[in-house]
């Protein structure tokens, strides 16, 4: 009988994805995630190398899965508050990636796979921009570094939301804080650059 690969890789990726989320990078075991996946030590070693390097890919598996499965549409503020709104959506769905994230700010001294992400991270921001149209290449990457702080913070931090805005119990409400300050910054920016573009 053949052994499935790829369904032994997307097991363990899976139990790596809830353990690193639930516990970060220095209380994660690789044990624990052998034992979740139902798959022996060996063979996530040979799939994924040592702790670090299946850190790395679960990352990028997550960002893989929500912020490249993100589309950027209409134009205009508009564009980044309905990218905002359906980010926010993603990482309500997906709250594993936020906390990843912010596990990896804490615990590690540099991000893992720059080069990579930050590649990942320019795409985005460049059809963020060609969809808001009238603002910097800067301005964009800003622009996508404000939504996704943002989102993030509401699933990576819930025990502040909890203390200032209370239960997580108006999901419409908050996911409209987040569009309407998307759709805010974006009309500042805009008219920033148009008015440094008169002013030369």
């Amino acid at each position: 009988m053949a052994w499935d690969v790829e369904g032994t890789k997307r097991a363990l990726l899976d139990a790596a994805v809830a353990e690193f989320s639930e516990r970060g990078f220095g209380g994660a075991r690789i044990e624990r995630i052998s034992e979740r996946a139902g798959v022996n030590r060996e063979r996530l070693y040979s799939y994924f190398g040592n702790k670090r390097q299946l850190f790395e890919a679960v990352l990028a598996d997550q960002l893989g899965t929500i912020l490249d499965g993100v589309p950027v549409t209409d134009s205009g503020p508009a564009a980044a508050a309905g990218f905002a709104g359906r980010y926010f959506d993603a990482c309500r769905t997906h709250p594993e990636l936020p906390r990843l994230v912010f596990w990896e700010g804490l615990e590690l001294t540099h991000p893992i796979d720059t080069e990579t992400r930050t590649q990942r991270a320019r795409r985005k921001s460049a059809e963020l921009g060609d969809a808001v149209g009238g603002i910097s290449e800067r301005d964009a990457a800003e622009l996508l570094l404000t939504i996704v702080s943002l989102c993030h913070a509401w699933f990576a931090s819930p025990n502040l939301g909890l203390i200032i805005a209370g239960a997580d119990d108006d999901h419409a409400r908050r996911r409209e804080c987040v569009t309407s300050a998307a759709e805010a910054v974006t009309r500042d920016l805009v008219a920033e650059f148009e008015a440094s573009g008169s002013a030369g």
